[in-house]
């Protein structure tokens, strides 16, 4: 491989991540938007979401239902999530949340490394963390870039955005269904 390349194929991998840099949303573009999302009021009670996983090329390589077990004791909340994939296997995720000052959050999970960090204004909570990734028997630490948009008292949408190394691998939908009390 000749030097020119190399700096070519260094900048064809190094552009979509300077970029997906350059077009990142901002949470306060949402602080008047409305109805507000208060989490510990959302996520307590049992919620059932839908969802798939898109690769980068935007193919869906997963597809899944959870269904969401949330509780609060003042600022604390547990979301107990059971996964079931359309491939028939399962999964357990169970969120420990601390509410603080200002619409922050902080969480801890058992395959995610070290602390999610989060923040609501208006309609909109934006979440950040590194999730333990096991495929084909290997584990991978892949950071997620996660928005929640509140839709009304029942329907949040939640888009997030999966990358290693700043290369975005693939997208996560999903669609939250508040079950009535």
């Amino acid at each position: 491989m000749t030097l020119n390349r190399r700096h070519i194929l260094a900048a064809a991998v190094a552009s979509p991540a300077l970029l997906a840099g350059c077009a990142n949303q901002n949470l306060a573009g949402y602080a008047s938007e409305k109805p507000v999302l208060d989490l510990a009021r959302y996520f307590n009670g049992t919620i059932d979401a839908h969802g798939i996983f898109q690769d980068r090329s935007g193919q869906i390589v997963k597809r899944f239902t959870v269904v969401m077990v949330c509780t609060w004791a003042g600022d604390q909340g547990v979301l107990d999530e059971a996964f079931t994939y359309s491939d028939g296997s399962t999964q357990r995720r169970v969120w420990r949340l601390t509410r603080h000052a200002d619409g922050r959050y902080t969480g801890t999970a058992d395959d995610v490394i070290g602390e999610a960090v989060g923040q609501t204004q208006g309609n909109a909570f934006r979440w950040n963390y590194t999730l333990a990734l096991p495929v084909d028997g290997t584990v991978y630490h892949v950071q997620l870039d996660d928005w929640m948009y509140l839709m009304d008292d029942r329907v949040m949408l939640n888009r997030a955005t999966m990358s290693k190394f700043g290369v975005r691998l693939g997208e996560i939908t999903l669609s939250f269904t508040k079950r009535a009390p």
